[in-house]
């Protein structure tokens, strides 16, 4: 009984940490092509990946032109714009003879 409780709690516990993990994170690697004020522009392979900084992004190494540097991130909404639905149009009437 003792065992079946505590595999219980420990699906529980694991099933909350699921649930508050909070949004995916993503990786990118590849030399730093430019540094401008906030912005790090990131080669990978032939894409170029513009990403910006803030005073909370941690940060270890010297970050210059030509290092190899690994990015992780999260997508983040700035904006969400909701547009009204089309109305639906009206049924034709249907004949009657």
């Amino acid at each position: 009984m003792k065992r079946s409780m505590m595999l219980f709690s420990l699906f529980v516990l694991m099933s909350l940490m699921v649930f508050a993990a909070g949004p995916k994170t993503y990786q990118v690697t590849g030399p730093i092509l430019d540094i401008k004020g906030d912005v790090i522009t990131v080669q990978k392979g032939t894409e170029k990946w513009e990403l910006a900084v803030d005073k909370s992004t941690k940060t270890t190494g010297d970050l210059k032109v030509g290092s190899k540097v690994t990015i992780e991130y999260q997508m983040k909404a700035t904006t969400i714009t909701v547009k009204p639905t089309a109305p639906k149009p009206a049924a034709a009437p249907k004949a009657t003879n």
